[in-house]
C-alpha cells in the first residue's frame, strides 16, 4: 500500500510531534479516512523525508508523530525555469502540475500580448495561491521535497529584461532551430512557452534582439499545456535525469 505524503510548512524534527494544518487533516480525516497509527510521510521543502504516524486524529486536528529524518535527493541535475504564458481554465494548471513533476526548478507566469486572463492584483494574488497549491500537491505526488519556486505573474517585457545565467530559449513554431539540437548549459536553461495562440512574431523577434534562442519543436503545433510538458521532457532526456 502507498504511504500518503503530505506538504507542511512547519520545522519538523525527529523524535517530536506536529500538529497538521487544518485542510490537511480534513483530508485524512474525511477524505483519506486514516486511523490513528498509520503511517504517513511528510516533507516541508528542506531536502528531507519525514516518515511519522498519526498519534491523534479528529476531523479538525490531526497529531503525528515524527519517527525519522530521511535526507532524499530526487531533484534533477538540470535546472530549469519555466516561464509560462499564462492561459485560461485547467490548461495552466496543467501545464504547472506536470512542469513540477518533470523537475523544473522555478516557475514564472508570464502576461504576453495574447494572454487572456485579465485579473486585478487582488484576483492575481488569489490566482497564485491556487498555482501554489497545485504545485505543493504534484510534489506529494512525484515524491519531490524541495518545491519550485513560483514568481509571481510578469509582464513578458519585463521578464525578457532580467539578466540570467542560464540560456535562455523561446518556443517559436517555424523556427530553423530543434530544441533538440541544443547543447548543454551547466547554468541550465530559461525556457519560454507561450499561452493559447503563442507567443507573436514581435514578442519572438524582441527576445532573440537581447539573446534568446528560438527553437521548434517539430512540425506539429502542440497546445501550450503540452508544449511545456514536451519542452522539459526533452530537455531533461538530453541533459537531465530522464
Amino acid at each position: 500500500m502507498r504511504i500518503s505524503r503530505f506538504y507542511t510548512p512547519q520545522i519538523l524534527n525527529a523524535d517530536r510531534e506536529v500538529t497538521l494544518e487544518a485542510a490537511t487533516s480534513h483530508y485524512i480525516s474525511n477524505v483519506l479516512r486514516l486511523k490513528e497509527h498509520a503511517p504517513i510521510v511528510l516533507f516541508n521543502g528542506d531536502g528531507a523525508d519525514y516518515p511519522a504516524e498519526i498519534s491523534q486524529i479528529h476531523k479538525k486536528q490531526t497529531l503525528a508523530f515524527v519517527n525519522a529524518q530521511i535526507s532524499l535527493n530526487v531533484e534533477s541535475p538540470l535546472r530549469i525555469h519555466l516561464a509560462q504564458g499564462i492561459s485560461k481554465g485547467d490548461r495552466m494548471d496543467y501545464a504547472l502540475q506536470k512542469a513540477v513533476e518533470l523537475g523544473v526548478t522555478q516557475i514564472s507566469p508570464i502576461i504576453s500580448e495574447r494572454c487572456s486572463v485579465k485579473l486585478s492584483e487582488q484576483r492575481w494574488q488569489k490566482k497564485h495561491e491556487q498555482w501554489m497549491k497545485i504545485i505543493i500537491s504534484a510534489c506529494e505526488q512525484c515524491q519531490r521535497n524541495v518545491l519550485p519556486e513560483l514568481h509571481h505573474p510578469i509582464p513578458f517585457s519585463q521578464f525578457i529584461a532580467k539578466q540570467t545565467p542560464m540560456r535562455r530559449l523561446i518556443l517559436a513554431p517555424g523556427s530553423q532551430r530543434y530544441l533538440s539540437g541544443i547543447a548543454r548549459c551547466e547554468q541550465g536553461f530559461q525556457l519560454l512557452v507561450g499561452p493559447e495562440g503563442g507567443f507573436s512574431e514581435q514578442e519572438i523577434y524582441t527576445a532573440e534582439q537581447i539573446g534568446y534562442s528560438s527553437v521548434n519543436m517539430g512540425p506539429r503545433i502542440l497546445r501550450t499545456e503540452t508544449a511545456a510538458a514536451v519542452s522539459i521532457a526533452v530537455l531533461q532526456t538530453l541533459h537531465g535525469d530522464l
